[in-house]
């Protein structure tokens, strides 16, 4: 069997590898993607295909969508190479329950395949003219936080901005001047309204991408490139929306297991790549069964029936708290927590990580013991049974395959977000934020892990992450075995309002930080003992009230 159009055909041969195959015609949602497109993503990676794709998976079997979704790359143009064309822009979706059941489904929402590459002629006419129909309504994105960014940490362009601006709308390399430069081409040809959705995994996402949008156009329009009306259009959000959202859903890389089951059972070609640019991807994505979306319901030119396939559309208000409740407390700082410590004590998969009494309990510490004191509640969520379904079901899942070098990706760009925001609640609520434990164990398990060795002295790599070459450069001269060998090398970093937007000094962990990372690195073994001391400082976790109290 192949994951192509042809292939499908044969529909009885699918249904015996029990890989259920799309309950609607794929070439006539493909065609009307073409003739009238309605969505449009940028990032088509891994979460893209398995949950936004199944959700216009769901919507189209219902009948309540009637066009595939075009999908574009902004950055890692091998993808559609490698990923989309050689498959007919169809997926496998393969979900795997914590029972150790698993579904797949073959995904055909995807309409066309697109490189938002300006030197691609065809590609970048093409999306000319997709941004410039009256049908669009959305442009949705999983780019990943650093997508967003344009300055780096001194607030000078990185260098591919900085062209990006000065070469104006025809001749641009980053998401967000393409991004821009298509609004351009839209407010020419009839300035229709739209709806700019990132479902990026970051804080406030709708307001990243809108300020990044709105400072492209400002530089455009000092150079003449674009004018004072398509200033104002951007700006009006009536016409331009750029709304928020809450995504959730643990989607590791393409598993070689899940490759292998999917040969046995008849399908071919199913081998995952690594890109040129270290993208894994693969015709399959693999995840878990939970998922969740949080949609700000503001689309100026409307918008397909998310409800009718489980999003909850709400208010701004209320995607706010339910993303302060996630990237806060219950999932993202449990993974950024325990991610870098499981890389040091050995541990290649984060389920195996979770059946660590001390690990279980530091995540405990971290979520219900210290961020449930201060997490909002957005009504439609709770966050207990929130937090439960992570601790109890979702992390532990032994068939997800999650590792926890995946859990440190770019970690520094989350920290602030995962831990700043409850140090800083604890500063606004308490005046300090001193009797935190759990929250200091995990930014000094962080310091430690980029060290790059593990509690035995073996020596690891590390995960990609933009800041990691800086960290390193101020973690000179830290010896493993010499706690004398930390001077004031970690002062750069944790009175940083940049990366834990609050100077943990002035909270009052820094020096706290200081000492358990120097415990850390006194030689083999000293990161398990760290840990347990700190640890025994915690005489109960209340898992009812999210209160903890110390020994």
């Amino acid at each position: 069997m192949k994951l192509t159009s042809e292939g499908i055909r044969d529909r009885k041969a699918w249904e015996q590898a029990d890989i259920a195959l799309p309950e609607y015609d794929v070439a006539s949602v493909t065609e009307q993607a073409r003739r009238a497109p309605r969505w449009v993503h940028f990032g088509i990676g891994n979460i893209f295909r398995i949950f936004l794709g199944g959700i216009a998976d769901r919507l189209l079997a219902q009948g309540e969508l009637d066009c595939g979704v075009t999908c574009v790359e902004t950055f890692d143009y091998d993808v559609v190479d490698q990923i989309y064309a050689p498959y007919d822009n169809l997926a496998l979706s393969v979900i795997l329950h914590g029972d150790g059941t698993v579904d797949r489904r073959v995904l055909g929402c995807f309409g066309e395949a697109l490189k938002a590459q300006h030197a691609n002629a065809a590609d970048w006419n093409r999306l000319k003219e997709i941004f410039c129909a009256p049908s669009l309504q959305l442009i949705s994105f999983t780019i990943t936080e650093k997508g967003y960014a344009l300055e780096r940490a001194d607030g000078t362009y990185f260098d591919y901005v900085q062209a990006d601006i000065e070469n104006g709308p025809q001749q641009v390399s980053g998401a967000m001047a393409v991004v821009t430069a298509m609004l351009w081409e839209r407010y020419q040809n009839g300035a229709q309204p739209l709806a700019l959705v990132s479902m990026d995994n970051c804080s406030q996402n709708g307001r990243k991408l809108r300020e990044s949008v709105m400072t492209m156009t400002r530089e455009w329009r000092k150079r003449g490139y674009v004018d004072d009306g398509f200033a104002a259009y951007v700006d009006d959000e009536t016409r331009v929306a750029f709304l928020w959202t809450m995504i959730d859903k643990i989607t590791p890389r393409p598993s070689e297991k899940i490759a292998r089951e999917l040969t046995e059972a008849g399908v071919e070609d199913m081998q995952p790549v690594v890109t040129s640019k270290r993208t894994y991807i693969a015709p399959y994505a693999n995840a878990e069964g939970p998922q969740y979306l949080v949609v700000e319901d503001r689309f100026p030119n409307g918008r397909p029936a998310f409800e009718k396939a489980g999003v909850y559309m709400t208010d701004r208000e209320t995607v706010e708290k339910s993303e302060r409740m996630k990237v806060t407390v219950c999932l993202n700082p449990v993974h950024t927590a325990l991610g870098p410590y499981g890389c040091v004590l050995g541990y290649d998969l984060f389920a195996d990580e979770m059946r660590d009494p001390d690990m279980l309990k530091l995540g405990k510490l971290v979520s219900y013991g210290e961020g449930m004191r201060v997490v909002p509640d957005p009504g439609i969520l709770s966050p207990k049974a929130f937090l439960d379904e992570c601790i109890y079901d979702r992390f532990p899942n032994p068939y997800l395959g999650d590792t926890c070098q995946r859990l440190c990706t770019d970690s520094s760009q989350g920290l602030g977000v995962r831990f700043g925001v409850t140090v800083r609640s604890y500063v606004e609520r308490y005046g300090s934020a001193k009797e935190l434990v759990g929250i200091p164990l995990a930014i000094a398990g962080w310091l430690r892990y980029l060290l790059g060795v593990d509690d035995e002295g073996n020596t690891y790599g590390l995960a990609p992450d933009p800041l990691v070459p800086k960290m390193q450069e101020q973690l000179a001269g830290i010896v493993i075995g010499e706690p004398e060998s930390l001077k004031d090398q970690l002062r750069w970093i944790l009175s940083n309002e940049n990366v834990f937007f609050i100077n943990l000094y002035e909270a009052g962990i820094g020096e706290q930080i200081e000492q358990i990372f120097r415990e850390e690195i006194a030689g083999p073994g000293a990161v398990r003992r760290t840990v347990q001391k700190y640890l025994a400082q915690v005489k109960k976790i209340n898992e009812e009230t999210g209160g903890w109290e110390r020994a």
